[in-house]
């Protein structure tokens, strides 16, 4: 059951909003970790089956994948603060 809008500062429709960006920031950054894992097999699979051909475009999808993943940590810890802080702003209103 919700807590009563009397306990917290947010009205429901507020506290629903914030609740569902949170959801959504989650969903964001599983896409990220799914497109860096699809990175790491496409650049595994290039390797492991055309190793001479395929090397420096294997070797170069396992670098972006690195990246990939290391944007995706960065932008969701960025909207998790900024969510915070608009709770926050929210509360000493």
């Amino acid at each position: 059951m919700l807590p009563s809008a009397s306990n917290s500062p947010l009205s429901l429709p507020d506290r629903l909003a914030l609740q569902r960006t949170r959801l959504a920031n989650e969903r964001t950054l599983l896409t990220y970790v799914r497109t860096s894992l699809a990175l790491v097999g496409f650049g595994l699979a290039l390797l492991q089956f055309h190793p001479e051909r395929g090397g420096r475009l294997g070797y170069t999808a396992l670098a972006v994948a690195g990246v990939v993943l290391a944007v995706g940590l960065w932008r969701f810890r960025v909207h998790r603060r900024q969510l915070a802080a608009c709770q926050l702003a929210a509360g000493k209103a």
